[in-house]
């Protein structure tokens, strides 16, 4: 144990894409949950820093950090597996700004830190997010999540039987 700082470098999945339509219209994509139930599933984000967040049933818990209308979402990300009361992985975060670009939204997503052994995983997760998102902002049918990670899986080499390898 030593009483000097210790420096150390942590994952992180960053995302940079270009979504049709307006700025306001992604927001409510990215905060009103019923707009994309194939993602979400149960869940809900209260719009106010400090509003609590709970995505796919609880399986994802967290609390938002940012709520900056039609700007910025950030909010803590915690991975709970089922009957758990306490995450067993490590607190990271999840921030979503939104800029016009135009007629459409440039989004930028950042989420860390991610643990190594799941980097290849998250970024599958938001790549499928992101799909989904631009699929429901062009106003065309969302397809299961699962037609999406089925794809993006090829993307990042990821066996979706054994997806740790």
């Amino acid at each position: 144990m030593s009483e000097d700082a210790q420096f150390t470098h942590a994952h992180m999945v960053r995302f940079e894409r270009l979504l049709p339509g307006p700025v306001e219209r992604t927001w409510q994509v990215l905060t009103e949950v019923n707009r994309l139930p194939g993602w979400y599933g149960e869940s809900h984000i209260e719009p106010r820093t400090g509003g609590t967040v709970s995505l796919m049933g609880g399986h994802i818990r967290g609390t938002v950090t940012q709520y900056l209308p039609p700007q910025r979402l950030a909010y803590s990300w915690n991975v709970f597996n089922p009957g758990d009361e306490v995450s067993p992985y490590p607190e990271s975060y999840l921030s979503l700004e939104l800029k016009p670009a135009g007629d459409d939204t440039a989004l930028t997503l950042t989420h860390l830190p991610v643990l190594e052994r799941f980097v290849k995983l998250n970024a599958m997760g938001w790549h499928t997010y992101l799909d989904m998102m631009a699929a429901a902002l062009r106003g065309e049918p969302v397809a299961p999540r699962d037609a999406y990670m089925t794809r993006n899986a090829k993307l990042y080499g990821i066996d979706l039987a054994n997806p740790l390898g």
